[in-house]
């Protein structure tokens, strides 16, 4: 480390962080009611504190300095004074080192002990008495980058959302079991950029992966005295920093590289992000970085009584978005990553949180409203989870338009459907198409339904089909902890089995359920691992499993089952490419004819009839024939598709509507390595609990006068 001076230049307030201009170092950060606020230099080992220097100016709120000579790779961390008042919402404390929340890399790691608190630890309950304690040396301390990075030719996909296929994975678990990569890299961005992934994932037919949190996270302190670990991440170190477990050389630009690669595949990269929360937990966690700066600017309290964090999120503590500067961050934060490493959308963690203003849930909220202007996000795929736990927390539908939102009512509605409960018929028509009735209004498309079977939180699909209960016990939470309603069927035994019947029928009913996904209007979102059958043991909430519960075993996918799976996965997004009608841009509500007397969308039973408003209303009716028609690829034609649903558990004959048309077989949900070929007559057999799907192309040449 050369030789630095001993004191501060005034600097600026903008831009928030530690900025390098080449001849020095530019630190900002914000504290509405810090007293003083130090920037604390240490030696290049991150081990020893060397100099702490008082910022000399605050404008506007914002603490600044300027450390000639100083040059990235600087590893530096704040120390704040102010009033230490619990019950006023303020809880400064100069012992206690903490991160910059707009640091861009991080030295060192996390170690547990009782200094990282802001108040003594083993007090009487409810006491946040005052601790003088350093915890310098249990941090892990904020880094300089330079973010200078040469990406050639790079153009983002751009893939417009009615043509989108996402992959949700988590990074590490991704590749921690290729045996075909290098030790160091599995796990990491190296693995994520490797041609042989890539060349899986478009062998899938995937247009966007949506990876887990990638931003610093902790271990959080009861997750380690169970010696269990943190995996989804879902618990914010810091915003603008990666984990440093997920770079194999330690660099920002192993990011860079693997998203350059992506999008040279045509692969878009979405992150999913958990601004409604963060690490620090509630008035009895640890003083890493907010809540030292300043508390009652960065968190939302309890009004009266400070001393409490409002908790609408279930992890202690709420982000307060209401409050400028923390708005700031955010769309700093989302900027950054935006721009730095050039990601092509975000994943919003509990966005009914992020919407929230005093008077609850705002699609017009400042967040949302700061998203929609912003020239640079407003221009990328934006995904809300739509609800939280707090009040009126469940919103889905209600965001505003240019976000999609995850559908739990698609997720839910297919597993019931394909169960075979009763009265599912209509839940099915609303989900295969777009689900109308919560999406269409405001000019939103069908691709603000982000559909799913099975996501990160819950059953993978094959566990789906394997238990009926969840088997959490490994959790530590006596199976308490994860969703209790999971619709899902063991289908003759609860988990694994030997049984060649019941082996098959449930292969069946995945693939049934995999045809109706990629079939529906909206935007389709597989799970990592479920196009070969990854089994998470029955868990269902698997979030403390960084161990093979929870990582991808690839020897799956050359597995005889897992590798039939795989095929029809391919085949069917490689039909909803061809095919508009499986992914239509607009909603269709049947209003309109594409070919005289073929309406763009009609709906039938078994026996080729339309159906009437009383047919819907019959409980115990599981078969449906839905008929969608457009202009085809190309300018002569009109395409027609046919979609055969059989819920039972027999096979059935379905006559084909009127018209008669030249219908072909595209793909066969209980015999998926049929090829395509030609309907004979004016019916099919289709099997108990599968789909087929008729395609028929009309020439505007023949059309009738």
């Amino acid at each position: 480390m050369p030789l630095l001076p001993d004191w501060l230049l005034p600097g600026r307030p903008d831009p928030l962080g530690a900025t390098w201009d080449g001849l020095g170092i530019n630190f900002a950060v914000f504290s509405a009611h810090a007293t003083q606020v130090d920037l604390c230099v240490f030696d290049a080992a991150g081990r020893r504190e060397v100099a702490r220097l008082p910022m000399p100016e605050c404008t506007d709120e914002v603490f600044h300095g300027y450390l000639p000579e100083a040059r990235p790779g600087l590893i530096y961390g704040y120390r704040a004074h102010g009033p230490y008042r619990p019950r006023e919402g303020h809880r400064f404390n100069p012992h206690k080192l903490l991160l910059d929340p707009y640091g861009k890399q991080m030295a060192g790691t996390l170690r547990w002990t009782d200094a990282l608190f802001g108040h003594r630890i083993g007090a009487p309950r409810g006491d946040l008495s005052f601790d003088r304690r350093d915890s310098a040396a249990a941090m892990p301390k904020s880094v300089v980058v330079d973010d200078t990075f040469n990406w050639g030719d790079d153009r983002p996909p751009q893939v417009p959302w009615d043509q989108t296929v996402i992959y949700e994975a988590h990074l590490r678990g991704l590749t921690v079991q290729r045996d075909d990569l290098l030790p160091r890299e599995r796990g990491t961005f190296a693995a994520l950029a490797d041609p042989r992934i890539i060349e899986h994932l478009q062998r899938l037919g995937i247009t966007a992966v949506e990876l887990l949190p990638v931003h610093a996270f902790l271990q959080d302190r009861f997750l380690v005295e169970r010696q269990l670990r943190n995996y989804w991440g879902y618990s914010t170190l810091s915003y603008f920093t990666p984990e440093p477990a997920y770079l194999s050389t330690g660099g920002l630009d192993e990011i860079r590289v693997a998203i350059r690669r992506l999008h040279a595949a045509g692969i878009e990269v979405i992150l999913d992000v958990v601004y409604n929360h963060t690490c620090e937990a509630g008035e009895t966690g640890p003083t890493l970085s907010w809540r030292g700066l300043d508390n009652a600017s960065y968190y939302r309290l309890t009004p009266g009584d400070e001393r409490h964090h409002i908790d609408d999120t279930g992890c202690g503590n709420t982000v307060n978005l209401s409050h400028p500067r923390v708005l700031q961050m955010v769309m700093d934060s989302l900027r950054y990553w935006a721009t730095a490493f050039r990601v092509d959308g975000f994943r919003f963690d509990l966005a009914s949180t992020l919407g929230r203003e005093t008077d609850g849930f705002d699609a017009g909220s400042g967040f949302f409203d700061a998203i929609r202007q912003d020239p640079v996000l407003s221009r990328l795929k934006l995904i809300a989870e739509p609800w939280d736990i707090g009040p009126g927390g469940y919103q889905l539908g209600r965001n505003p338009p240019g976000f999609s939102e995850w559908n739990d009512r698609f997720r839910d509605g297919l597993r019931r459907f394909w169960r075979g409960d009763s009265g599912l018929r209509p839940e099915l028509a609303a989900r295969l198409s777009g689900s109308g009735e919560l999406f269409d209004h405001r000019r939103r498309r069908p691709w603000a339904s982000v559909n799913f079977v099975a996501a990160h939180d819950g059953f993978t699909l094959q566990d789906l089909v394997s238990y009926t209960e969840r088997r959490n016990e490994a959790n530590g939470e006596e199976n308490r902890d994860g969703h209790g309603a999971n619709f899902s069927a063991n289908w003759g035994v609860e988990g694994p089995t030997h049984d060649p019947a019941i082996l098959a029928g449930r292969e069946q009913v995945k693939r049934a359920m995999l045809l109706t996904l990629f079939a529906a209007h909206g935007t389709p979102m597989l799970l990592a691992g479920d196009e070969f059958g990854r089994s998470q043991q029955g868990n269902n909430n698997a979030y403390c499993q960084d161990n093979p519960v929870s990582w991808l075993d690839w020897s799956m996918a050359e597995a005889p089952a897992g590798s039939a799976l795989l095929r029809f996965v391919a085949r069917a997004t490689a039909l909803r490419r061809r095919l508009a009608t499986l992914r239509s841009p607009v909603f269709l509500h049947g209003r309109t004819e594409p070919w005289p007397g073929i309406a763009d969308t009609a709906w039938f039973d078994e026996a080729g009839d339309p159906l009437m408003e009383e047919d819907w209303h019959d409980a115990e009716a599981r078969l449906l024939a839905l008929r969608r028609a457009t202009a085809g690829g190309a300018s002569d034609q009109v395409e027609v598709t046919l979609l055969l649903v059989n819920g039972t558990a027999a096979a059935h004959r379905f006559r084909l509507p009127e018209p008669a048309l030249a219908w072909s077989l595209a793909l066969d949900s209980a015999r998926p390595d049929d090829a395509e070929q030609p309907i004979a007559g004016s019916e099919v057999t289709v099997s108990g609990r599968s789909v087929q799907l008729l395609v028929a192309l009309l020439s505007t040449k023949d059309r009738p006068a």
